[in-house]
């Protein structure tokens, strides 16, 4: 069975990039188990000197990322960049090569005009910790607050079209 991680970049209870991936959890193919990561609020700052061995959300992140065949991420842009928490989520990965080589993912879910800051930065670390990511495999797929159902899901037919597909691209990645 092909387990695929979902890592929201948002910290935010109500965040259309977390109800993105939620939709993505709810389409998926039958036979792929799609998991969510729920600690990113928890992390601790990175810090280099620590090897996050004493951290329950660290190991919880590593014990994750080895389960999984594939990464799929969705984040909000904060000051043009990625969101400092989802950042430090990143930075755990370095040293331990948490990401290296594993096939991975995102979906852009910004509104028109904006999340390219993201994306850009999203691309380079993603690139630094050797993850394997394929350009084409991800997708800007804008989500509006008014795009949401009543379920908290993603309700438009052009967002979950375009969801199953970047999804079903990172599943065959991960098992090429």
């Amino acid at each position: 069975m092909t387990v695929v991680l979902l890592i929201s970049g948002s910290t935010r209870g109500a965040s259309t990039n977390s109800a993105a991936l939620r939709t993505v959890k709810a389409i998926a193919p039958d036979g792929v188990d799609v998991r969510w990561f729920d600690g990113l609020a928890e992390l601790p700052a990175f810090n280099p000197d620590d090897d996050g061995t004493g951290h329950p959300s660290v190991l919880a992140l590593r014990e994750q990322l080895s389960q999984a065949n594939a990464v799929l991420f969705c984040t909000p842009e904060y000051a043009g960049t990625l969101p400092g928490s989802l950042k430090n989520l990143l930075d755990w990965t370095v040293g331990n090569a948490d990401l290296y080589e594993k096939p991975t993912a995102w979906i852009n879910a910004a509104a028109p005009g904006r999340g390219e800051g993201a994306a850009a930065t999203l691309a380079l670390v993603l690139g630094y910790v050797g993850a394997d990511v394929d350009p084409d495999g991800c997708a800007r797929l804008p989500v509006g607050r008014d795009d949401l159902g009543p379920d908290g899901l993603v309700a438009t037919a052009e967002f979950r079209s375009g969801a199953l597909e970047t999804l079903n691209k990172l599943i065959a990645r991960s098992k090429a």
